[in-house]
């Protein structure tokens, strides 16, 4: 039995700036991608792999082709739509973007603070789990100046998974991690999400992490080369 469909593009077309100026970033990026599916998207820099992450994440609007995300069509979609999309999904960048002034933590904590379902305790309690799943159930006082750039890594996977979403986008998790610690995280978020069925579209020049992939598609020039 196949899994329900959880990321479906259709003719994606996108371009910065207009008229003369304009510059195609996307075009005609068609792709489909199961739920519990992980999948990489390599290709060079500048080939449109952000801004494609960030269309499916709800945090950039497109208005050519078809983009369907969790069953709502992204594609000219008003604030509200996009809201909706972002709540259910868990984003990790390359750069952590942990507050430094609060703790493991509070960091990861902080994400359910939108919850209005949970009591501080029950988030305080989950956030510890999660911190404890990826291994630093004896970090979590620690701020990120006080955790190793791998550590810091695993409390944003924790903060992405937190809130339970149905898919978590990654730009470039490895960067700044050595091959070791990069494995290890990619691993980890690999392990996670497949216990949950969460979708996994994470976007990467390591080519080291390739094989924790159900599928890699390379994008270019802003033209999926291989699905």
């Amino acid at each position: 039995m196949s899994m329900p469909i959880a990321i479906d593009v259709d003719r994606l077309n996108f371009s910065f700036g207009s008229g003369v100026l304009t510059q195609p970033v996307l075009k005609n990026v068609t792709i489909s991608i199961q739920q519990g599916e992980i999948v990489l998207i390599t290709g060079p820099s500048g080939s449109g792999k952000t801004t494609f992450l960030t269309i499916i994440g709800g945090l950039r609007q497109a208005s050519h082709g078809s983009v369907i995300v969790l069953d709502q069509q992204l594609i000219n979609s008003d604030e509200q739509a996009k809201i909706k999309i972002r709540k259910q999904i868990g984003y990790i960048f390359q750069q952590h973007n942990l507050l430094k002034s609060l703790t493991a933590l509070q960091n990861v904590s902080m994400t359910l603070e939108m919850s209005n379902t949970m009591t501080e305790q029950q988030r305080l309690d989950r956030s510890e789990a999660m911190l404890a799943a990826v291994g630093l159930g004896d970090r979590l006082d620690y701020k990120p100046d006080q955790l190793s750039a791998g550590q810091r890594q695993r409390v944003s996977i924790a903060r992405a998974l937190v809130g339970q979403p149905k898919i978590v986008l990654a730009d470039e998790p490895t960067a700044s991690l050595d091959k070791q610690s990069g494995y290890e995280a990619v691993s980890l978020l690999k392990r996670l999400a497949k216990e949950s069925q969460t979708t996994i579209l994470l976007v990467t020049h390591d080519y080291r992490i390739l094989d924790i992939a159900d599928r890699v598609v390379e994008l270019e020039d802003g033209v999926i080369k291989k699905v």
